[in-house]
């Protein structure tokens, strides 16, 4: 479920095709995300999830996996 909603913030922010994002897409390498795309990626995460994700954990994101267990560590 976490991964779904995840993928699903990703694809919904950098317009791409869904078959392009999986658990291990680097957001700026495979998938070409800036800095804005991956601080709204994460504010959907935060808002979906009822988290807040501090900047320096933030920082730490480089794939969708990275997310993705944080957040399941975590609910």
């Amino acid at each position: 479920m976490v991964l779904d909603k995840v993928r699903e913030f990703v694809v919904e922010q950098l317009a791409i095709d869904p078959d392009l994002v999986d658990i291990d897409s680097d957001l700026m390498k495979d998938l070409e995300a800036d800095s804005l795309d991956a601080v709204e990626i994460i504010m959907a995460v935060e808002e979906e999830f009822n988290m807040e994700i501090p900047d320096a954990d933030a920082e730490k994101f480089r794939t969708v996996r990275d997310m993705v267990d944080y957040v399941e560590a975590r609910i």
